[in-house]
């Protein structure tokens, strides 16, 4: 009899191009995907800075006038994904830059999407067989630039888009959402505060780490998971302490596209409930992800102690297993500044129940190693507010 826990489907990343000062091949990579008048797509914080007008102005002045979109939350939502469609239309453009973190890279992708679709954005959350609703020929091309390593968004095929009237984080799934070239250019990143560069490389981490524990089969996804968090083990302190350490945020915006292509396998509890805190607290993902680490790596601790001890022999720590696995985690943490509780982040034990059932209800929480009910996430939780382990 056919073991039906075989059968699935693998999808491996885009056209990507990687290494210092690459960014001057933007005018020629939007050229060979046919856009003449693209729309950069980025983050507020980001858009008045000299990399981004330098971007602008080497595009001018090779013949690329570009129009720049950057109302975007931390937490992107429709109506910025609708604003984003409308600017798309008002300048006459033909194709997508997305530049910036995870919030311009999920909203760029998402407009793209949009601008060609007649249903609204929530008919293609990633439930079922909504994907097949989407007019394909409405799709605008997509060029993926991160400016921080974490989410890994450039090479997925999905945005994250917060429903603010449900208060929801909901996922956009196209498999054509994946752009068709992704720019790595560690020198984007270099002016990254260390907060962020933590904050954003711990979501790499748990992109990685939740992947490689998720019960799917894939053992790609397994092999890039583990390598990639041999590489966050060693450059991810460096690029906090040496934002000007040009070999470790290469590595690190490595990772962190290894990340979002492993967890095709999967990711588990720490983005399911990382989804609904987001959304209802309007709190940096990565950030989260973080906090919440450990004390999702207890509760699982029953599915996961062989994937742990192989993973601690593969990093050499000083200790084995799974308990050598936690020890790393919390000391990486300490070495970063991240909180060790949600309390720390403003975050209170008053919406526990409400968190816990939407958490259950996550994608996410689908390939997460062991079932959880909402009454092991209202656990996890109040442990995570609390800081007890």
């Amino acid at each position: 009899m056919t073991d039906q826990s075989y059968f699935t489907h693998w999808n491996y990343p885009t056209a990507m191009r990687v290494g210092a000062g690459r960014i001057s091949e933007l005018p020629q990579l939007c050229r060979e995907l046919g856009m003449a008048t693209p729309l950069l797509v980025t983050d507020p914080g980001l858009v008045s800075l000299p990399m981004v007008q330098s971007i602008v102005e080497d595009c001018l002045v090779a013949g690329l006038p570009l129009a720049v979109f950057s109302e975007i939350k931390g937490n992107p939502t429709g109506a910025n994904v609708h604003a984003g469609v409308a600017a798309f239309r008002v300048h006459g453009c033909d194709g997508v830059i997305a530049l910036g973190g995870g919030s311009a890279l999920d909203a760029g992708k998402a407009i793209a999407l949009m601008v060609g679709q007649t249903h609204p954005i929530w008919e293609f959350e990633d439930v079922g067989d909504n994907y097949l609703k989407v007019n394909t020929h409405g799709m605008m091309p997509v060029i993926a630039i991160p400016t921080t390593a974490g989410t890994g968004s450039e090479v997925g095929r999905s945005s994250v888009i917060t429903d603010e009237r449900a208060k929801l984080k909901k996922i956009i799934f196209h498999p054509q959402m994946l752009p068709e070239i992704v720019l790595l250019d560690p020198e984007l990143t270099l002016g990254l505060p260390a907060p962020i560069t933590a904050a954003t490389g711990m979501d790499a981490l748990s992109h990685n780490l939740e992947a490689f524990c998720a019960k799917n089969f894939h053992p790609m996804a397994e092999g890039i998971a583990l390598e990639a968090m041999r590489l966050i083990n060693v450059y991810l302190p460096r690029a906090v302490t040496d934002g000007s350490d040009l070999e470790a945020r290469m590595q690190m915006l490595v990772a962190s596209s290894m990340g979002a292509t492993a967890f095709q396998r999967g990711l588990g509890a720490m983005h399911a409930l990382a989804h609904p805190l987001g959304a209802r607290y309007d709190k940096h993902h990565g950030l989260l992800n973080a906090v919440l680490m450990p004390y999702v790596l207890t509760a699982n601790r029953a599915a996961i102690e062989e994937p742990m001890s192989r993973l601690s022999r593969y990093l050499a720590l000083p200790a084995s297993g799974f308990s050598g696995v936690l020890e790393w985690v919390l000391l990486l943490r300490r070495e970063l500044g991240i909180p060790h509780s949600l309390a720390e982040i403003g975050i209170g034990e008053e919406d526990a129940d409400q968190v816990a059932q939407m958490a259950a209800a996550d994608p996410s929480a689908t390939s997460n190693p062991l079932p959880l009910s909402a009454e092991d996430y209202w656990s996890i939780f109040l442990a995570a507010c609390r800081g007890t382990l």
